[in-house]
């Protein structure tokens, strides 16, 4: 995709313009704010388009010395000329890319739901074990990782729980590992040795802001109850545990995991908030339908993206046929990165070819 000098001059003026605007110093205190994003949106693409500048002007001084002057000095410059050449395409890829539209929730926290599927306890053990990976990725990288809710197993595992994760483009990050997980090992209470498929399913949506999403109370029952564990057991002997229905989308949260009733409230409308968040943006998305779809996925919960096989330690992304023999460190957390890597390049590439037949 090429860049129009034209459009690498505009970019660069804006970020100059953006510059000298948070330089004057007269600025109201809001103002400065919005401007401080929008430079820090606008640095990264000026950058980019630098590099393209740079790369093209010191082509084109070569390409002329190469024409010009002594052989010696015309060798030199085909040279670095190719050099050049070489160069150039990945950095007018780099900022095609950087001009690509962006998801406006890319920057956001995250919400992270974790669910065991088919495969009885062994699913709940692999649900724990994808929940783990993606804290301890959340630790590598920075994040916060905040365990909102979790309904453990009987035998080890989770058969369901939310977690929130916050830091630096988190959903950027994170928003292709929605779908069905598969595992394939033998199970611990496997005492034939026999390999047992299993799955779990993986949901992760941008978190939403109170400004975002306006809950109208009189669209909300709330019942509170005590506490339960494991078995049925009282944990609680307070009515702390929470249940809010959204009575025009049916939408139920649960939270139970804190003392005080005042919490857990707060916590299920924190959740509450961001599953209808996900619904207007799907329901945007759905009036967008026209747009071409990557091969990456659409973040649909019944699509099985990834098969985690125990026996030949392997991991395999199905939707971008990546096979990675190296599971152990992806359940640690840092070999995950090199799957989001792909995938974000992989939907890099999709939107940029996208543009390209446009």
């Amino acid at each position: 995709m090429q860049i129009s000098s034209e459009r690498i001059a505009q970019i660069e003026a804006k970020k100059q313009e953006l510059s000298e605007a948070m330089a004057a110093g007269t600025l109201p205190p809001d103002e400065f704010v919005r401007l401080s994003k929008e430079y820090a949106q606008v640095e990264p693409v000026a950058a980019a388009a630098r590099e393209v500048r740079r790369l093209r002007a010191e082509r084109e001084s070569l390409a002329a010395m190469t024409r010009d002057g002594d052989e010696e000095l015309r060798a030199m410059a085909a040279e670095e000329l190719q050099l050049i050449e070489d160069r150039l395409p990945e950095a007018e890829r780099a900022l095609a890319v950087q001009l690509l539209p962006k998801d406006s929730a890319d920057e956001r926290a995250a919400m992270l739901e974790v669910r065991a599927g088919t495969g009885g306890d062994e699913a709940a053990l692999f649900a724990g074990d994808l929940l783990r990976m993606y804290q301890r990725f959340a630790d590598e990288q920075g994040w916060k990782f905040e365990l909102i809710s979790g309904s453990a197993s009987e035998v080890g595992g989770y058969k369901e729980a939310v977690a929130s994760i916050n830091g630096a483009g988190v959903f950027a990050r994170l928003k292709f590992e929605s779908g069905v997980h598969r595992v394939q090992r033998v199970p611990a209470t496997e005492s034939g040795g026999r390999i047992h498929t299993s799955a779990a399913t993986v949901a992760v949506l941008p978190e939403a802001e109170e400004v975002d999403v306006q809950i109208d109370d009189k669209d909300l029952r709330i019942d509170v109850y005590r506490s339960s564990g494991p078995g049925g057991q009282s944990v609680n002997t307070t009515d702390s545990a929470v249940r809010i229905t959204h009575l025009p989308t049916g939408l139920v949260v649960i939270q139970q995991d804190e003392k005080s009733q005042h919490k857990n409230k707060a916590k299920a409308l924190k959740v509450l908030r961001t599953r209808l968040f996900e619904l207007e943006r799907e329901r945007l998305a759905n009036e967008r339908a026209g747009a071409r779809r990557s091969m990456v996925g659409s973040g649909d919960r019944s699509e099985r993206i990834r098969t985690y096989n125990f026996p030949q330690g392997r991991v395999t992304d199905h939707r971008i046929n990546l096979t990675l023999h190296k599971l152990p460190e992806i359940l640690e957390g840092p070999g995950l990165r090199d799957l989001t890597d792909a995938l974000i390049a992989e939907d890099e590439a999709q939107r940029l070819a996208g543009l390209e037949e446009a």
